[in-house]
């Protein structure tokens, strides 16, 4: 059995990776999406081991104490990892597994799985960006301040990545991955 694919969609906060990856499933039921761990408070209408496995800041330390992440960062002043044991386990069973980080998460990745594809989401420009995080209205104007300079500093690594993709338009970006993902994982 071949082993499974990691499949990373990266980039800075509100550039669109959650409802790219919810996308890219509707369309590909066939791959495994990895929830993150964090210790960030749930947002209203978030579900515990649906959009994330929300911990405590003292569980999460105890997970990290115990190796039971791929990969771990502290980023926006919260906690966010990969939990190994579903990760390990469905690239083992020849799964893709498709997973949404930050930049520093991908670089960790990148490191530990470098046959995997990696593509870097950006948004048209950094003012469509801001437009994006204010319209979702979960976060304090600091917390979007704070983003958005994060942002800046993240874009300065999009090279670093084999596909840098502009998320301008959704549908165009949704058939751009699916593409990617058929031709690199599947080489097809």
């Amino acid at each position: 059995m071949n082993r499974g694919k990691l499949i990373v969609i990266l980039g800075p906060s509100g550039v669109g990776k959650t409802t790219i990856c919810k996308r890219i499933l509707e369309n590909r039921p066939d791959i495994r999406y990895s929830i993150s761990a964090t210790s960030r408070p749930q947002r209203k209408g978030e579900k515990n081991d649906r959009e994330y496995i929300f911990l405590a800041e003292k569980e999460f330390k105890e997970w990290i104490a115990k190796g039971l992440f791929v990969e771990y960062a502290e980023v926006h002043g919260n906690f966010y990892g990969t939990p190994k044991c579903f990760l390990e386990g469905n690239l083992a069973q020849g799964h893709h597994v498709l997973m949404d980080v930050d930049v520093k998460g991908a670089k960790r990745l990148m490191k530990l799985y470098p046959d995997g594809l990696f593509l870097f989401i950006i948004p048209p420009d950094i003012r469509e960006l801001e437009k994006r995080l204010l319209k979702r209205n979960t976060d304090e104007d600091v917390i979007i301040r704070k983003r958005l300079t994060n942002a800046r500093e993240e874009f300065k690594h999009k090279d670093d990545y084999k596909y840098i993709i502009e998320n301008r338009e959704l549908e165009q970006t949704i058939e751009k991955i699916l593409s990617i993902i058929k031709k690199e994982a599947e080489g097809g």
